[in-house]
């Protein structure tokens, strides 16, 4: 029961092997109890290394955008997950997108699946947002303009240039909430066109909320 009660001090914070070693010293073998720990699903297995307390345990669920985090990094989560995070498109969405400075990745775990989608310097550093989860554990994402401008940005083989046809997109295919976009920050979709990637294709985004904000109000 104490080993029990450390564990639920962690929360939905994903711990090491290092910090489970310090916390199993009076075992004489720790890593053997790592592993029984696991096959009672006392912990959940991340990565090598990395592991997240059951949420039976913590009576706190474990938040995916901080694994996605902590797996790889510099990152933050975006596109799809963060659009559906925040309610602006309807579909619930399973698998954890994010965006980093480093190349490429997938990982397919247990805990579901995690892609990284590299990103230049100058666009990567816009429109990140602190999110802070139940337990005051926090993690980063982007904002709502960051996270359309990423989904259009990153979608290979979009190269909607036009005003109607990013519409059609927007609302057609992505069933986009239109209130959402009229509480947009048009200088963040702004700063992404200026970093000259996809340029028309953000000028007509800009073109396209700046509009509807003067509809809305």
């Amino acid at each position: 029961m104490r080993l029990e009660k450390r564990l639920k001090g962690f929360g939905g914070v994903p711990i090491t092997h290092g910090t489970l070693l310090s916390i199993l010293g009076e075992y004489l073998s720790p890593n053997d109890k790592i592993v029984r720990m696991i096959e009672e699903g006392l912990l959940l297995p991340i990565k090598k290394g990395l592991y997240a307390v059951s949420p039976d345990i913590t009576g706190t669920p474990l938040s995916l955008p901080l694994v996605s985090n902590l797996l790889y990094g510099p990152s933050y989560v975006s596109m799809d997950f963060a659009l559906s995070h925040y309610g602006i498109i309807p579909e619930r969405v399973i698998e954890v997108t994010s965006v980093t400075t480093k190349r490429g990745k997938v990982y397919n775990l247990p805990l579901g699946r995690f892609s990284y989608i590299h990103s230049q310097h100058g666009l990567y550093a816009l429109g990140i947002d602190r999110v802070e989860n139940v337990d005051h554990t926090g993690y980063l994402m982007a904002s709502p303009e960051k996270a359309l401008c990423d989904k259009l940005i990153f979608t290979r083989n979009l190269h909607v240039q036009s005003k109607r046809a990013l519409t059609e997109l927007l609302f057609d295919d992505l069933r986009i909430d239109g209130d959402a976009l009229a509480r947009f920050d048009p200088e963040v979709i702004r700063a992404c066109m200026e970093t000259g990637v996809k340029t028309e294709m953000m000028r007509a985004l800009l073109h396209l909320v700046n509009g509807i904000k003067r509809e809305a109000s």
